[in-house]
């Protein structure tokens, strides 16, 4: 991490912090999740006045906590729907989104699956369960078993949005509460056909490209991966200037958030 940036962000805290203890409560996606968790341990540790605590309950639930007031960023993997942004305005809240990073929804399937590529038609296809067996798409003769997020997820928003223009998935396909157990569930079953974060792929699941193109870091980047995102977190208003929630909530901008975003398998806003 740059040391300087550091330093400054603890001089500042030193300078702003208050006798009594300061406490951030950040609840919603378990996509953006892994970025809250790392921006949460770097950030208690320059300032050790504020307590920071994530908890992962699905965009849905993000969205709710911040109207409710009972936490103060709501992460989500997905924007806020009209309906949200109305249930604030009637209780006086104004949601403000921050970009924190940007994100593929790669296509995973079990790494022996010697299928490398699909549309975003025949993923479709798929998940509606008109193509049942992986043999109708150059694989082997077995029925495909659908995983999918569930239905309070960002990620299940996106993909419904990208994928499925908001047709029906099949009744059979199976639904997991996290982007992990997607990944777990496709890792254990040779004929799985699941969908999770950029973040979330490594040697245990193989993503396959769509519509030609790999799912990686500069193909959502440029906008030639058609299953992309940007990830948000919420905030009532704006944070007030140099407060916990404000230096909080702008770590993305920093050198230091960009590596972060980067090592966890994201797609930085900021390109230092």
């Amino acid at each position: 991490m740059n040391k300087q940036i550091l330093a400054i962000t603890a001089a500042i805290a030193v300078a702003g912090a208050s006798s009594a203890a300061d406490k951030i409560v950040i609840d919603g996606s378990t996509t953006v999740g892994p970025i809250a968790k790392a921006f949460a341990e770097y950030f208690m540790a320059a300032n050790p006045e504020v307590n920071i605590t994530v908890s992962e309950s699905g965009s849905g639930n993000g969205a709710k906590s911040i109207v409710n007031g009972t936490c103060d960023v709501a992460a989500m993997s997905r924007p806020m729907k009209d309906s949200e942004f109305q249930a604030a305005a009637d209780k006086d809240i104004q949601p403000v989104a921050h970009v924190v990073a940007l994100d593929g929804l790669p296509i995973l399937v079990h790494p022996s699956n010697p299928v490398q590529a699909l549309t975003v038609e025949q993923v479709r296809e798929i998940f509606l369960g008109n193509i049942s067996n992986w043999k109708e798409v150059g694989g082997p003769d077995k029925a495909i078993v659908t995983i999918s997020r569930d239905t309070n997820s960002g990620t299940y928003e996106t993909f419904e949005g990208l994928v499925m223009q908001k047709q029906k998935i099949h009744e059979n396909c199976e639904y997991v509460g996290s982007n992990g157990a997607i990944r777990q569930r496709v890792q254990s079953t040779p004929a799985a056909i699941g969908y999770a974060g950029l973040g979330f792929v490594d040697k245990t699941v193989k993503a396959l490209k769509v519509n030609g193109i790999y799912p990686s870091a500069e193909t959502v980047q440029t906008g030639e991966y058609p299953i992309a995102r940007p990830l948000f977190m919420y905030t009532n208003k704006y944070p007030k200037l140099g407060s916990p929630l404000y230096r909080f909530a702008t770590i993305h901008l920093t050198e230091d958030g960009q590596e972060m975003v980067e090592e966890i398998g994201f797609v930085p806003v900021t390109a230092y």
